[in-house]
């Protein structure tokens, strides 16, 4: 066999590989919930998948049934404690991933109704969540790990203001902004939890004209002291492998940034000093994802799958992608990361619900601060959703990301440090 025939057959079961839900699919529990239809291409099938995960909670809390409807699964022992938090964790999580697609202008004829849809469950969701004397109130101020979820609530605000603010009632706009301002009797972990407490300021300040400037500037200065180089920041002080540079640190201290540039209460120049960085561990990021959509499973918060890659998707989102990574490229790369971590069996309980794991049903992947609405974090992963299906990320014709094409056999360029 000559070397062109060797590499053809190589990249012929890479792309296998890469797609591999229909195997899976097949061999689904017969209580799982049913998988959508495989749509046409990568922009259906993305939409078809995310508003799969989501359906639940938006279903649940738009009737204001998710503490009584969603199930809590967590670690041995943990389960009660994590019952009086998961629920925010769900809701907040699913939003910021989802809310640049409700954001999205003039969608396509085939999205309208289902954009309307979604974004009128998330709004009556946001009104019975910020009620008081609403059976759905969720839970705001007790123990710590409500200001992480706030946070990703204020960050969906953030990359939703006219959908998830500006249409709000103006009663809801208050008690939402109430629940934003309770959370400061949290004290975050001196780690990326600064960044918490920065963004719900940041959305005060942008929907309030007042946000606390000591909490943002003192997550800002202190992640400044914490890079460690090469696109890389610390969680506090120390370097962690893992993969909460994407999950939380840059997403999050790029757009408190922004949002302060935006209002002239920060420098321009931190803002480009911030993206320089961005760009860098974007290109990161691709690199690290294998020829079949997997990637390196290491450090904590596994669990939270596709949503590993919010970093790369939101650069993509926000037109931060570097020079010579083409737009086709990353969404191949993302679509296979996608598919690798949601269409495993287990993936989803016969209900919809997510269930604990990476790749299927895997409790012990899950630490002891994870439950079921820690998992929806996975929505992230979809930021690109909310650019136009006419956008090069989406019409570029499909690419073989770096690592699939490296390992089957062709050629690339170096790769550099910043």
């Amino acid at each position: 066999m000559n070397r062109r025939h060797f590499v053809g057959r190589a990249a012929t079961g890479l792309s296998a590989l890469a797609v591999p839900a229909s195997g899976w699919a097949a061999a689904s529990p017969p209580d799982a919930a049913p998988a959508p239809a495989r749509p046409t291409n990568d922009r259906a099938y993305w939409l078809a998948t995310l508003l799969r995960v989501a359906e639940p909670v938006l279903s649940n809390a738009a009737a204001g049934r998710l503490k009584a409807a969603m199930p809590v699964e967590a670690a041995a022992g943990q389960q009660e404690g994590r019952r009086a938090v998961t629920h925010l964790e769900a809701l907040g999580r699913t939003l910021t991933g989802l809310a640049p697609w409700l954001e999205l202008k003039d969608p396509p004829a085939d999205e309208a109704a289902r954009q309307q849809r979604a974004a009128e469950q998330a709004r009556q969701a946001l009104a019975h969540a910020v009620n008081p004397q609403d059976a759905d109130f969720l839970n705001f101020t007790r123990g710590g790990q409500p200001v992480v979820d706030a946070a990703f609530l204020a960050h969906a605000l953030l990359r939703a203001p006219s959908q998830l603010w500006e249409k709000l009632p103006a009663a809801t706009q208050t008690q939402l902004v109430q629940a934003l301002q309770s959370t400061r009797v949290i004290k975050p972990v001196y780690s990326n939890w600064l960044l918490f407490s920065a963004i719900i300021e940041a959305a005060l300040l942008k929907f309030t004209g007042s946000g606390d400037l000591m909490r943002m500037d003192y997550a800002i200065r202190e992640h400044q002291t914490w890079y460690k180089g090469d696109g890389v920041y610390g969680d506090g002080p120390d370097f962690h492998w893992d993969y909460y540079n994407s999950y939380v640190i840059q997403p999050m201290l790029l757009d408190v940034v922004g949002t302060l540039v935006a209002a002239n209460k920060e420098r321009p120049e931190l803002l480009e000093t911030l993206r320089t960085r961005a760009r860098r561990y974007a290109a990161v990021q691709e690199r690290l994802v294998a020829p079949d959509g997997s990637f390196a499973a290491f450090g904590r918060s596994l669990a939270y799958r596709c949503g590993a890659f919010q970093h790369l998707a939101q650069c993509t989102l926000q037109g931060l992608l570097p020079e010579g990574l083409p737009a086709g490229q990353v969404r191949s790369a993302l679509t296979a990361v996608i598919r690798r971590t949601l269409e495993a069996p287990g993936t989803f309980d016969g209900q919809g619900w997510l269930q604990i794991g990476l790749c299927g049903h895997q409790p012990g992947i899950g630490e002891t601060y994870i439950s079921t609405g820690s998992l929806y974090l996975c929505t992230a992963a979809f930021l690109p959703l909310g650019l136009p299906a006419t956008h090069a990320f989406w019409a570029s014709p499909a690419q073989d990301w770096t690592a699939r094409r490296i390992w089957s056999g062709q050629d690339v360029h170096t790769d550099h440090a910043l």
